[in-house]
C-alpha cells in the first residue's frame, strides 16, 4: 500500500518511523519547517532506544494526482479541516481514512465528507511527545494500534490494513467493535486529562498521598456512567486496566491534553473532555469533576487570550 500520514507529531510521528523502519511505503504530510526537520531523519527516544529512522516528508504543495491508498490522520483535531482540504490530490474514489484522533467529533465530520464505507475507526495508545529539537520521545514502552471498519463498512479492507500496518515496534489489532473502542479510551483520556488538570500533578504524585487513589476511582466511575448511558459499558478487564495506568506507584504518566495545557501549547480541552461534558447532559449524566475540569480549562484559556503578548 502507499501510505500518506498526515502530520508527524507526537503519535503519527511514532507509527509512521515504525512502517518506515518495516519498509513500507510511508510519506508524511507536514508543514514545510517540519519537512525540513525531518531532513535528517526522525529520531526516536524510548525508554530502551536512541535511532533515528530516515523518512519522507512533504508539503501540502508537493502532493501529486497519485491518491494513496491508505491516509492516516495523526494530528489534532483543530487542525483536521485544514488539512482535508489539502489532502485533495491524495485521496481517490478508493482511498482509505484511518483516523488516529482522539473523541468521537472527528468520525461524523468524516464520516459525512467520505462515507462510512471508506473511513475505518482507529484508537492509538502511545505515550509519546515532541521534544525541543524535533524528536518523538517514548515516556512508557506501551504502543498499541487498534483498528477495524465501522458497522456496515468494509471488514475485508479493514482487515487487509491490518497487515499492512503490523510492524515490529507496537501491537496491533483488528476488531468489528472499533466503535466500542473508541468511545473507552474517549473516556479513558477524559479522566486522565481531568485528574491531572484538578491535580496539577502526574499519577504517581496523585495516588500516592492520602485519597488520591479515591479521587482517581471517583474520576473513572464518573466517566464509566457516561459510557454506560451511552450504550458502551466499560468492561471489567477495561475498568482494571484503567485503574492500574492510573495508579500505578511512581508513574510518571500525565496525558499530552495536561501537558499541551500546563506548557501553553494548544490542546484538545474542548475537543475531549467539551465534548464529553456536554454529551453527558445530553444522556443525563451528571458529571461534577468533569465540569470543573473544564472549567478551569475555559478560565485559564481565557486569560491567556486576554495576556498581553509580552506576558
Amino acid at each position: 500500500m502507499r501510505i500518506l500520514i498526515a502530520g508527524a507529531g507526537a503519535t503519527g510521528g511514532y507509527f509512521g518511523a515504525r512502517l518506515a523502519q518495516a519498509g513500507r511505503d510511508v510519506a508524511f504530510l507536514v508543514r514545510a519547517g517540519r519537512a525540513e526537520q525531518l531532513g535528517n531523519g526522525l529520531r526516536l527516544i524510548g525508554p530502551e532506544t536512541d535511532e533515528t529512522v530516515q523518512v519522507h516528508a512533504l508539503t501540502a504543495e508537493q502532493l501529486d494526482d497519485r491518491p494513496y491508498d491508505l491516509v492516516i490522520l495523526g494530528l489534532k483535531a483543530s487542525a483536521l479541516e485544514s488539512v482535508l482540504d489539502q489532502l485533495g490530490p491524495a485521496i481517490g474514489p478508493e482511498t482509505l481514512i484511518l483516523p488516529f484522533l482522539n473523541g468521537m467529533r472527528h468520525l461524523r465530520l468524516l464520516n459525512d465528507r467520505f462515507g462510512t464505507d471508506r473511513v475505518l475507526g482507529g484508537s492509538v495508545r502511545v505515550v509519546t511527545h515532541v521534544t525541543a529539537d524535533g524528536a518523538i520521545r517514548q515516556v512508557l514502552p506501551l504502543a498499541e494500534i487498534v483498528l477495524g471498519a465501522q458497522p456496515g463498512g468494509p471488514t475485508a479492507r479493514a482487515e487487509e490494513v491490518g497487515r499492512e500496518l503490523s510492524v515490529p515496534g507496537y501491537r496491533l489489532r483488528v476488531t468489528q467493535g472499533i466503535l466500542t473502542t473508541m468511545w473507552h479510551k474517549w473516556a479513558f483520556i477524559v479522566a486522565s486529562g481531568v485528574g491531572s488538570i484538578l491535580m496539577r500533578a502526574a499519577f504517581g504524585e496523585i495516588s500516592a498521598v492520602p485519597e488520591g487513589q479515591d479521587f482517581i476511582r471517583d474520576v473513572i466511575a464518573e466517566t464509566e456512567g457516561v459510557l454506560k448511558a451511552a450504550g458502551y459499558p466499560a468492561s471489567e478487564s477495561s475498568h482494571r486496566s484503567s485503574l492500574e495506568m492510573l495508579t500505578q506507584p511512581g508513574s510518571p504518566f500525565v496525558p499530552s491534553l495536561y501537558r499541551d495545557f500546563t506548557e501553553g501549547r494548544d490542546h484538545e480541552g474542548e475537543h475531549l473532555i467539551g465534548d464529553f461534558a456536554a454529551t453527558a447532559r445530553e444522556l443525563g449524566v451528571d458529571t461534577p469533576l468533569t465540569d470543573l475540569a473544564l472549567l478551569q480549562i475555559r478560565v485559564h484559556d481565557r486569560a491567556k487570550a486576554l495576556a498581553p503578548d509580552h506576558v
